[in-house]
């Protein structure tokens, strides 16, 4: 039998600019052989598969789909999943889902919330910033957190400021799972990160060094968003060159929250 709650990765078979090599989710058997799948992908028939084949193989079914956050990569597989799985229930963190890919009815999930599975648990995190909806999923006997998309390794994470990315809410979330001292992260990007505080902090400093770059470029007069990007991110493909100017955006935020910046409109100027 497999150890308590260990991890079956399957892949969701959606790579592209955003995405990088696809998700990642992650199925979990318990002693009943019943399964627990983190994150829904966006309905691929091979992630469909690749799913039935690993519940066929212990003779498990599927009882329950947790999202870490209603990004379409994350939830958009939910109709399909409720198709080949109608007894699994659904969890999220409560938050606007697009009506074309709301599914099943979600059973809303909070921070401090315990999920079982099987005789573990998981305690739900409340880590918003890439979204305000995010959660961590902890499992403390084995110090393992399934972080969505908190990190994603050797990467940095958009911070989407038009839809409620909020930077400050990011840099508190790292901090957070930083404190539980984990000793493994599943991303659902990426590798799985089994130096978790060297990758946080990493994290951290990346974002206060973006922050020094955004206050360099005000200071040298560049004031409208696009330009200040650019300036940052010289050499960036261009069909990630949106998702740098929203991260840029929530660092300006940010600099206003804390009253080192002001903006007029669209042009920005350091107090």
């Amino acid at each position: 039998m497999k150890p308590p709650l260990a991890p079956i990765l399957i892949d969701a078979h959606n790579p592209g600019p955003l995405t990088g090599a696809g998700n990642h989710t992650y199925l979990l058997l318990d002693e009943a052989n019943e399964g627990t799948l983190i994150d829904a992908g966006v309905g691929h028939p091979r992630h469909l598969d690749a799913i039935d084949e690993a519940l066929n193989r212990r003779r498990a079914r599927l009882t329950q789909v947790i999202a870490t956050h209603g990004h379409r990569d994350h939830i958009a597989g939910a109709p399909a999943l409720a198709q080949r799985h109608p007894d699994a229930e659904f969890f999220r963190f409560p938050g606007p889902v697009p009506h074309s890919e709301a599914g099943p009815p979600w059973r809303p999930l909070v921070g401090g919330d315990i999920v079982a599975v099987g005789r573990e648990t998981l305690t739900v995190v409340h880590t918003p910033g890439h979204a305000p909806d995010h959660v961590t999923l902890w499992h403390a006997p084995t110090r393992a957190a399934f972080v969505g998309d908190l990190v994603i390794a050797g990467q940095s994470v958009m911070i989407d400021c038009g839809r409620g990315g909020r930077l400050v809410d990011y840099l508190a979330s790292l901090e957070r799972v930083l404190n539980l001292e984990p000793l493994i992260l599943y991303p659902a990007h990426g590798a799985v990160s089994t130096a978790p505080a060297s990758e946080l902090t990493r994290y951290i400093r990346h974002r206060l060094e973006r922050e020094r770059q955004v206050v360099d470029a005000l200071r040298a007069g560049r004031s409208a968003v696009p330009a200040i990007a650019d300036s940052i991110y010289d050499g960036l493909e261009p069909m990630l060159m949106p998702s740098a100017i929203e991260t840029v955006r929530a660092h300006l935020e940010k600099l206003k929250e804390e009253g080192r910046a002001v903006n007029e409109g669209d042009r920005w100027t350091l107090v």
